[in-house]
């Protein structure tokens, strides 16, 4: 795994990644304002609502993708491909045991970060049916079945049909999403993910941000778990 020196200084990065899911509440929007696109004034009413029926689903996507207590002082910025298979040995092995001992113990938030590789033709359906799902609040089951089906969907050629099929069987509005993925509601705010991962050099997955620390891979839980105890410590949350 490789990463070039970031430009920019971490923690500058991870309050754009924090700006981003809605953690700002000075900022007015889930979307920084280098996608000021995303909120382009309009000039007639119906333009006018149309754009606040977006604003608002990019909203519920943000904060969709975040798990944990909004008391926790530390995050675990996850940036992440569905079709990595490191991800999956990651989400697999070590994400469920850091679910269990600092996020249902209320030490941490989690948020993930879509970051689809270009060489993973279907990484993108994939990250699109994850974040419609977000934005009625169920991102991780539907995550949760991505991953678990990996295996059957990376090499298939019609893998949106795939996830089409595969999101009916998952407790979500199936026509809800699959209206939002046809769409491409939520394509700006996966494409604001990877472009803002990509300026500071972030080209490999997985990648996880804890307090002023990078880790690269899937690294074993003893890894993150000294990073999560020196970022509450430093934090003052232990």
């Amino acid at each position: 795994m490789y990463m070039r020196t970031p430009r920019s200084p971490l923690a500058a990065f991870l309050l754009a990644a924090l700006v981003s899911l809605g953690c700002d509440t000075a900022s007015g929007s889930p979307m920084d304002r280098e996608d000021a696109a995303l909120d382009a004034a309009t000039t007639t009413a119906s333009a006018a609502a149309s754009d606040t029926a977006r604003e608002a689903l990019l909203r519920r996507a943000d904060l969709g993708r975040i798990n944990g207590s909004p008391a926790s002082l530390v995050w675990l910025v996850v940036i992440s491909d569905f079709q990595c298979p490191y991800c999956k040995v990651w989400h697999d092995e070590t994400a469920p045991l850091i679910e269990r001992d600092y996020v249902k113990t209320g030490k941490i938030r989690v948020a993930y970060l879509n970051l689809p590789i270009s060489s993973h033709r279907n990484a993108w359906p994939a990250h699109e049916s994850a974040m419609c799902a977000a934005e009625q609040g169920k991102f991780f089951p539907v995550a949760d079945a991505i991953f678990a089906t990996q295996g059957d969907w990376k090499t298939r050629l019609d893998a949106p049909a795939y996830f089409d099929s595969l999101t009916r069987t998952l407790p979500v509005d199936h026509a809800r999403l699959r209206a939002c993925v046809a769409d491409g509601q939520l394509r700006p705010l996966i494409k604001a993910d990877y472009d803002r991962s990509s300026r500071i050099g972030i080209g490999s997955t997985p990648t996880f941000l804890i307090g002023s620390k990078v880790l690269i891979g899937a690294q074993p839980y003893e890894a993150f778990r000294r990073a999560l105890d020196d970022a509450l410590t430093a934090a003052g949350a232990r």
